[in-house]
């Protein structure tokens, strides 16, 4: 996937924190017995979608003016198995985290034991971006605009697929990789500044990112069944399964655990707790009012609307004719939160991938609507398509587009085209070209100034490449060009094979090694390209 966080942005040591009681009601409605019109509609556009864009299954969260109109489940937790999808189904939504992270921080800040535009290293001394200027200029605001001269994605491999290294070793790693543009000049989506956010609050806490959004947010907002780590799901039984394609077709896959990265991506939530979460998101805060007539809140109403304020400008795409109308006029990033307008109302709205999982979130705050989407398959047009839809239904109301149709259409052009890319990539290589060196002599270690090693060996005849941080990154060699050769991982729903490429010295000796994704498809978090290996001299 070129990730949804990317490929549909647009189109697209303190004290502790005071304690929330238990016992403050969750403020959230039973679902309406009477939903709207439009709803009529919600099972066959469902139904379709996952059809179209190969899903197993969909839970669906809508919430207006207070009450939960829909939270309900389609189709089955894992392919060729009975189980369906319901309203209590958790699914990893990934970096729809990211506004739970950003709730925490915005309560700390209503407490007073920090401020967004607190230096960093104020709260976390060792932290360290690789320039001097940026390590003292950063601010907790910074962590969560995407603003930090970071390229897009890097450092992912740090915590992406599942790796050995700890939160610790991640953050520590930030010095070393090298930015891609000036500090605050631009936009791109990256997922470690928010790791080290949720390494703030943990220090703020004295307790873990998960016990504290669990005590924070979780208990009063009454989202119980809602865990932040895979392991708060062992037994039970009602969790989905992870989807990936493997040569186009629809497959079960295993769970990528991710502990490490939990301030990013850390929450795994269903459709009945994440209507409520949005219900207090929509009350910009407000939990309720409790016995003694106090209004209760997560946060105040002046950091509500900091969290929905523009801090980074985002750049607008043309979009693909058929998709016209979703064109926005303005796009930014806030806290947590994407910001655009649609047909002159504001949504703030986030999306969420991890392997086998994609989700997205779209609020409405003028119409005091709320919509969620969680799939367990690895599909940007499912969730493109019900966001168009839905919203063409229960804002426009009388929107008579076909939004299902379009964004299909698209996504198969788009993947057409790329398959065709590919496929004329192959046939013009220097099929006939031979490596500068015997095969045995590219094997060895490879360090990176960030990633740490990466092994090439032979076994078993197969000359296989490992990144050693990361045990499924790892997979075998084959010759495209001259000193180019392709890694073919041996876990084939990563759909992430990259070109390895070596540069020789005057004197035949290997000075670098370099990686790329073959395909554009690839998720933006397989970030290859940002590593430069160099031999480990022996």
């Amino acid at each position: 996937m070129n990730r949804i966080a990317a490929a549909l942005l647009i189109a697209f040591s303190g004290a502790a924190l005071a304690q929330v009681p238990a016992t403050v009601p969750a403020s959230v409605p039973a679902a309406s017995s009477t939903a709207p019109l439009q709803l009529n509609h919600l099972d066959a556009d469902v139904e379709r979608v996952m059809k179209q864009f190969d899903v197993p299954g969909i839970a669906i969260a809508i919430v207006k003016d207070g009450q939960v109109l829909a939270a309900r489940g389609f189709g089955v937790r894992k392919l060729g198995a009975p189980e369906k999808v319901d309203g209590k189904t958790l699914f990893e939504v990934a970096s729809n985290s990211k506004a739970f992270t950003a709730a925490a921080l915005a309560m700390l800040v209503d407490e007073g034991k920090l401020a967004w535009d607190d230096p960093v290293t104020k709260h976390l001394p060792d932290f360290q971006m690789y320039d001097a200027y940026v390590t003292h200029e950063m601010t907790v605001r910074d962590l969560l605009t995407h603003r930090s001269g970071l390229g897009l994605g890097a450092g992912d491999l740090l915590w992406w697929p599942t790796t050995g290294f700890s939160t610790d070793e991640i953050i520590h790693k930030l010095r070393f990789i090298p930015p891609a543009t000036s500090f605050r000049s631009s936009y791109a989506y990256d997922n470690l500044l928010y790791i080290v956010a949720g390494k703030i609050i943990a220090a703020k806490s004295g307790k873990s990112w998960g016990e504290t959004i669990r005590e924070r947010i979780l208990t009063p907002v009454g989202m119980a069944t809602t865990t932040t780590s895979l392991l708060e799901n062992e037994g039970n039984p009602n969790v989905a399964n992870a989807h990936s394609k493997i040569n186009d077709k629809i497959a079960a896959v295993k769970a990528m655990p991710v502990p490490n990265a939990v301030g990013a991506v850390g929450i795994n939530t269903n459709a009945e707790d994440i209507a409520r979460w949005m219900n207090v998101l929509l009350a910009q805060g407000k939990l309720g009012t409790g016995a003694d007539g106090k209004e209760t809140r997560l946060y105040s109403a002046k950091q509500a609307r900091e969290l929905w304020t523009a801090q980074t400008p985002m750049r607008i795409s043309e979009p693909n004719p058929k998709l016209a109308g979703t064109k926005p006029n303005f796009a930014a990033y806030g806290l947590g939160f994407q910001l655009r307008d649609y047909h002159g109302r504001l949504l703030a709205m986030h999306s969420g991938a991890l392997q086998g999982f994609y989700s997205k979130v779209v609020l409405v705050p003028e119409e005091k609507l709320g919509i969620a989407i969680l799939t367990n398959a690895e599909s940007g047009g499912s969730l493109n398509a019900l966001q168009w839809q839905l919203l063409g239904r229960l804002v426009d109301r009388d929107d008579k587009t076909d939004w299902i149709g379009a964004v299909a259409a698209v996504e198969d052009e788009m993947h057409a085209k790329e398959k065709a890319r590919l496929a004329k990539n192959s046939a013009a290589r220097a099929a006939k070209s031979q490596p500068s060196l015997p095969r045995t002599a590219y094997d060895g270690d490879y360090q990176d100034p960030w990633y740490g090693i990466a092994t090439i060996k032979h076994v078993g005849g197969k000359q296989i490449l490992s990144l050693t941080r990361t045990p499924d990154l790892s997979g075998e060699m084959e010759h495209f060009q001259h000193d180019t050769f392709i890694v073919r991982w041996k876990e084939r729903n990563f759909n992430a094979d990259a070109y390895v490429t070596f540069a020789l010295n005057p004197d035949g000796s290997i000075e670098r090694m370099k990686m790329q994704p073959i395909s554009t498809e690839t998720d933006f978090s397989y970030d290859f390209q940002d590593l430069n290996f160099t031999p480990v001299k022996k």
